[in-house]
């Protein structure tokens, strides 16, 4: 019963790419971008000896040079999404990963299957484009979800310092010293623009607007409205802190109550997929006897476009905004 190995090879191609991309940033950057160091990349770059003008010039740089880059080709695609994963890559660089990566799927895809030229191109290019843009989601997703995690930590330590006294300034100075990445070193440039006179709450509003989190926009209105009309800040803050860890339990709850339906819609899409592939490595002429029938096309169009909209039916039944 032969069997082929041909998907097998494409996939392991992929990872090879997924594996290629995280090597060549870790090679370029080291560990100073890694968002499991315990000090933040801002004290670690200011640790080195750099001044605080030219780290805060680099940092402003990164945070923002992708979303600019949004009218090249191809690159609009992964702007947004390497923006909130903040890649230190600039969108040049990223681009010349994405060939570099590409090059190196079409010789895997030269060296282990037998298509045909035209067709290890597109799957080249692909898997180069595809690779890199999944692995900017996942590192904006993680980026994400850490910063979500932190800011209710970062919020309570603003509130102990305007308790004690401590100015507002003094507080995201607080916020910058003691939390790690991600929120460390979005906080420290906040710090530093604020300190070379820019308004807090526009540095606030930036930030959430960098990273699309509502949270941080009641953040930003909060202060705005303190500063405009006065009040007790640390009260303020102490309320939304309590409301974005009351928010972080829901969402945790819900998440929880909807795992068995999602992995239940995982299998039920996944499963027919499943299927197919197993029958096409150990039969590859399963179909043969009914593929050249005029109805082979029709059905098989309808088959997945049924399995298509049970993939979103499933998906919109399991997401739940909190």
């Amino acid at each position: 019963m032969p069997i082929s190995p041909t998907p097998i090879i494409y996939a392991l191609i992929f990872v090879a790419v997924l594996l290629l991309v995280e090597g060549i940033y870790l090679l370029v950057f080291g560990k100073s971008i890694s968002l499991n160091n315990k000090v933040n990349r801002r004290l670690e770059m200011l640790d080195k000896g750099q001044r605080r003008d030219q780290v805060l010039e680099q940092l402003r740089k990164e945070a923002t040079q992708h979303m600019k880059a949004q009218g090249i080709p191809v690159y609009a695609l992964l702007a947004s999404k390497a923006q909130k994963a903040n890649i230190a890559f600039s969108p040049t660089a990223l681009i010349g990963v994405m060939g570099l990566v590409s090059v190196f799927a079409f010789l895997g895809l030269t060296l282990g299957t037998q298509a045909s030229p035209p067709v290890r191109v597109v799957l080249a290019l692909v898997m180069g484009v595809g690779g890199v843009y999944f692995w900017v989601n996942g590192k904006a997703n993680k980026r994400l979800k850490m910063a979500e995690e932190q800011l209710s930590d970062a919020v309570e330590l603003m509130v102990r310092s305007l308790r004690v006294g401590h100015p507002f300034s003094s507080a995201i100075q607080a916020v910058a010293k003691e939390i790690p990445d991600p929120l460390g070193t979005e906080f420290g440039i906040i710090a530093d623009e604020a300190a070379y006179g820019r308004n807090v709450v526009d540095c606030l509003r930036d930030l959430a607007e960098r990273l699309d989190m509502q949270d941080l926009r009641f953040l930003a209105v909060a202060v705005s409205i303190q500063q405009t009309s006065g009040g007790n800040l640390a009260e303020v803050l102490d309320g939304l802190a309590k409301v974005i860890r009351a928010r972080f339990r829901l969402f945790r709850r819900v998440r929880a109550i909807t795992a068995e339906p999602k992995w239940s819609g995982v299998f039920l899409s996944g499963f027919p997929i499943a299927v197919l592939l197993a029958i096409l490595i150990i039969s590859p002429g399963y179909y043969d006897g009914v593929k050249e029938t005029p109805a082979f096309v029709p059905a098989a169009i309808v088959a997945f476009t049924l399995l298509g909209c049970n993939m979103l039916f499933m998906k919109i039944m399991t997401t739940i905004k909190v």
